[in-house]
């Protein structure tokens, strides 16, 4: 999973990138104020933050932590994971 997530952030620019990076520190932080995010319906633990046209799909844990599962610009396929 990290290697798609990885080339998910190298395909994007320095500015899309930057931004990226300071809302996965949000999002790993549980820092959810001033964030555009909602749970996924249908789903109890998968998570969405969104800025701009740019997707980051998470998924709570039961020992508290996040698990990023699909990073990218939305499109007909952004939530199909």
């Amino acid at each position: 999973m990290a290697d798609k997530i990885r080339k998910a952030l190298d395909k994007l620019s320095s500015k899309e990138r930057k931004a990226i990076d300071g809302l996965l520190v949000k999002i790993k932080n549980r820092q959810f104020d001033g964030l555009d995010w909602k749970k996924l319906k249908g789903r109890d633990d998968i998570y969405r933050v969104r800025k701009g046209e740019m997707r980051i799909i998470y998924r709570l844990n039961a020992s508290g932590g996040v698990v990023v599962l699909e990073i990218g610009r939305r499109n007909d396929i952004t939530y199909n994971f």
